[in-house]
């Protein structure tokens, strides 16, 4: 990044990997970027659903889950980092002088909330909780720079989040449908990078 270009906040954005990104993990991924700062950026992978659903991660918790709406969404793999940790992604709930009603959570521009702490996951169990949640185990992340040199690169396309995306999309449809809100269709793009 050249040293007087305005630093860019991605916060509440999608990362859109193109097609030439042929990591196993991040290839044709779309990942929400919860935080983006001149520190680095952190954000989970939205379309890559692992092998088990939030009825059985309760279980493994020692928690039943009290939303048979919830019971069989997949838990996703939000990244390389911290795999054995859980992320939940959901709308904001405000508590007592506007802050989370949870211990750990951070709060992100455009209305929605990480928390990584048990209690939301109690809240779940007891049949109460965030309305729409994403659960993910692990997170990516990107040191200072090295996200705006990826998008240089031309590894990722960025546009502001829509979280009926995240909480509405079929998962396969999702890495479309973050495509759309550019107004590009995956066939659109060529997998090669560019340099003039």
């Amino acid at each position: 990044m050249l040293a007087d270009s305005a630093p860019i906040n991605l916060t509440n954005h999608f990362l859109i990997a193109m097609p030439g990104l042929s990591d196993e993990l991040f290839g044709r991924s779309v990942v929400f970027l919860c935080e983006h700062s001149e520190r680095g950026a952190l954000g989970l992978v939205i379309n890559k659903p692992s092998d088990i659903v939030l009825s059985r991660l309760f279980e493994k918790v020692d928690l039943a889950l009290g939303r048979k709406d919830l019971e069989s969404q997949p838990v996703f793999q939000g990244g390389p980092v911290q795999t054995e940790r859980g992320f939940v992604l959901h709308d904001a709930i405000e508590g007592v002088e506007g802050e989370s009603v949870y211990a750990s959570t951070l709060s992100i521009p455009g209305g929605l909330e990480m928390t990584t702490s048990r209690d939301v996951l109690e809240a779940m169990s007891s049949g109460s909780g965030p309305r729409r949640v994403f659960v993910s185990l692990g997170y990516a992340s990107w040191g200072q720079g090295q996200l705006e040199s990826e998008i240089t690169e031309n590894s990722w396309l960025t546009v502001e989040a829509d979280p009926s995306v995240i909480f509405d999309a079929p998962v396969e449809q999702r890495y479309e449908r973050a495509m759309a809100l550019l107004g590009l269709q995956p066939w659109m793009l060529s997998p090669d990078a560019g340099h003039a």
